[in-house]
């Protein structure tokens, strides 16, 4: 199989009561796993395209053949967005970033709460499902934006704001309906509490570098 599911970098009930041990569980062994199997099925047909990371499937999207494309958009785009879902998020998460990546977040928005506004508007704004981003714009700066299914900013082509994500929220109801039902915003608000801001200011430090992106989301600290 050319693509993994990784455990989960904490404990199901790490994350609670802001997250659920069930949601997770449920989330994380059966919707991400669904999307893995997926995408190596997808791949089968095709030999060539099983030795392409996943960031390079899709970076390069358009280039994969059409009977396959969609299945590599929403599958290999689910395993992505849960990748950066997962490993920036942690028991010891919640508070505010420091270093570069608040300097910069504070020359963009104003100050980290103006973000936090900003980023949980266009997150509870989805239609339907999809996630909320923060992500290095091709001009260098700070984004936030929306997309919707499986969508992922390195999606070249495809998606209408191109970049570098370094952090994301699922809003998916299959990423809250156990504990918040329809309450979106509600989940929102609690996952900020949970965000592991070492993790996402590590990532910010290496996008502005140049490292390859999804390879440095599985990032120790």
């Amino acid at each position: 199989m050319p693509h993994t599911l990784a455990p989960l970098p904490y404990p199901l009930n790490a994350l609670e009561p802001h997250i659920d041990a069930k949601t997770l569980e449920i989330h994380h062994d059966k919707h991400h796993a669904t999307y893995v199997n997926n995408l190596n099925k997808a791949l089968e047909t095709h030999p060539a395209l099983q030795s392409k990371t996943l960031e390079q499937l899709l970076t390069e999207l358009k280039s994969v053949p059409e009977d396959i494309r969609a299945a590599v958009r929403n599958n290999g785009g689910g395993h992505a967005n849960h990748i950066l879902f997962w490993e920036t998020m942690s028991a010891r998460g919640g508070g505010k970033p420091a270093g570069a990546l608040a300097d910069a977040i504070g020359k963009k928005f104003g100050s980290f709460d103006a973000f936090k506004e900003k980023m949980s508007a266009t997150a509870v704004a989805q239609f339907g499902s999809g996630w909320g981003w923060l992500c290095i714009g091709d001009d260098g700066d700070l984004c936030v934006c929306s997309t919707p299914g499986h969508d992922n900013p390195i999606m070249r082509g495809v998606v209408q704001c191109p970049g570098k994500p370094i952090l994301v929220v699922d809003v998916w109801e299959h990423a809250y309906y156990l504990k918040y039902q329809n309450r979106r915003a509600d989940f929102v608000s609690a996952w900020w509490n949970v965000v592991d801001w070492a993790k996402v200011g590590a990532l910010y430090d290496k996008a502005v570098k140049g490292v390859p992106h999804i390879d440095s989301w599985g990032i120790a600290l």
